[in-house]
């Protein structure tokens, strides 16, 4: 939908002057719960208001930018509610907004477009979407519950509690990407679907479906790679303070 440049963000750079270049990272900001004005302010000064960790929220714009060298991340335990924070955030983002809103545009392109590839585009996103519902469904009722009890007790400098034997191992060996089969509808709405008069609505349909697959990679890598390797480190604490 949009061009970005791959901008490697400092605390310097004012928000105003970095949104235009990837409007991506308006969707970044209000997942932190920040939203616009933001007048002339840096990205240091809006994580100092809004009391987040500056080198967390560098790791996560330049995530959203396109720069994906987050290998060893400088995060710390006090870290851990923003980062449940923004993927709560998110969640709602994909079930109350943007995937209820792709349905309603598949549903008027199917009253245009009565051909069976438009049936199973429907049917494949109903089932997708099912499967979307019960993956953030896990993650909202399991994982992130765990994740902050987890720091609960470092915070309280309690020894780690045995949950039902439950590991962070068990959320890495299901964590699946959800965001693939995207991939597979945008080729068929760009391949394969006949045209029936629904130019303008695929075309609205397709800015939305790289808009939730461009959010929704991002929130993949930030599980990967930054919130399960920073919750092993939080087992591991706990289990060494035993």
């Amino acid at each position: 939908m949009f061009h970005t440049k791959k901008i490697y963000f400092t605390p310097d750079l004012k928000i105003s002057e970095i949104i235009p270049d990837n409007p991506y990272l308006l969707l970044f900001f209000e997942h932190f719960g920040i939203t616009l004005p933001v007048q002339d302010k840096s990205l240091e000064t809006v994580c100092k208001e809004n009391g987040l960790s500056l080198g967390m929220v560098l790791t996560f714009a330049n995530l959203f930018n396109g720069v994906t060298q987050v290998s060893d991340p400088e995060l710390s335990f006090d870290d851990t509610k923003a980062i449940i924070l923004y993927l709560k955030n998110s969640h709602e983002f994909y079930s109350g907004e943007i995937y209820p809103d792709i349905l309603n545009t598949i549903e008027q392109m199917a009253e245009v477009n009565d051909s069976s590839e438009m049936s199973l585009v429907k049917k494949f996103f109903i089932n997708y979407f099912s499967e979307v519902n019960e993956h953030l469904d896990y993650e909202n009722k399991v994982v992130f519950p765990y994740v902050l009890d987890l720091y609960d007790q470092i915070k309280n400098g309690e020894h780690r509690k045995k949950r039902k034997e439950y590991s962070v191992v068990q959320y890495r060996d299901q964590h699946n990407d959800i965001e693939e089969k995207l991939d597979d509808l945008k080729k068929l709405l760009i391949k394969y679907l006949p045209q029936k008069n629904d130019r303008m609505l695929r075309r609205k349909l397709l800015y939305s479906l790289f808009e939730l697959d461009y959010d929704i990679t991002v929130h993949s890598q930030i599980e990967e790679f930054i919130l399960i390797p920073l919750v092993e480190k939080m087992e591991s604490h706990l289990n060494q303070s035993k």
